[in-house]
């Protein structure tokens, strides 16, 4: 193996898996994927753990913990990880900050993702994504192609829709990559409500606006 590999010890892996493996199972419990759709990652040093294909969340555990490296070499495990690996692996490429990634199939989003190539800005927490969230054009699931186009729309984002597919958000950590997964979804909703009611347009944020809420949200919360 190579000596520069950061390769983790087992209690971290186990940890990491543990949290993993919440984070999927409150996915499908606040309604954010159906079965065994969507699939979450952690990054622990150089290595990826990342849901298994093809696995209820609800039966994961301890000894289907699966894991690669940055390459998506097998580095753990003896179950196949998500047909989605090309995805996860492209955010951790492009975005060194990304410790974690969590991609759902949200109703309200994937509904976005059908009907603009870029969510308006509804709501001042656009700003907290980096700016307005962009569609990544339509590419079959776990294809490079797929993962080309979420790269691209990904850039100076934490999080993208994919057409007619879902979402894709990524962060410091599991929870921050959720949040801002359950942020983007609720968005979604928000903008098709407005946008639904005859005669009316909804207002939007201007760049200068959201401008503003980014520099504001810089000092936001207590480490001040």
């Amino acid at each position: 193996m190579n000596s520069s590999h950061s390769q983790p010890d087992e209690p971290a892996r186990q940890s990491a898996w543990a949290e993993l493996v919440a984070t999927a199972q409150r996915t499908a419990a606040e309604g954010l994927v159906v079965g065994t759709s969507g699939n979450v990652s952690v990054r622990v040093g150089d290595e990826v753990l990342v849901t298994p294909t093809g696995v209820p969340y609800d039966r994961l555990g301890p000894d289907d913990l699966t894991a690669v490296d940055l390459a998506g070499r097998r580095m753990a495990g003896t179950l196949r990880p998500t047909s989605e690996l090309p995805m996860h692996l492209a955010v951790y490429a492009h975005a060194p900050d990304a410790r974690a990634v969590v991609h759902t199939h949200a109703v309200h989003a994937t509904a976005v993702s059908t009907l603009v190539t870029e969510l308006p800005p509804i709501h001042y927490m656009t700003a907290a994504l980096g700016g307005p969230v962009r569609v990544a054009p339509y590419a079959r699931y776990g294809s490079p192609a797929l993962a080309d186009h979420m790269a691209r729309a990904l850039e100076g984002r934490s999080a993208c829709l994919l057409r007619n597919h879902g979402t894709m958000a990524y962060g410091a950590s599991l929870a921050q990559a959720y949040d801002r997964t359950a942020q983007l979804e609720w968005m979604c909703r928000v903008w098709l409500t407005a946008a639904s009611v005859p005669g009316l347009t909804p207002s939007l944020l201007s760049e200068e606006e959201l401008a503003g809420v980014a520099e504001q949200l810089r000092g936001y919360g207590q480490g001040g």
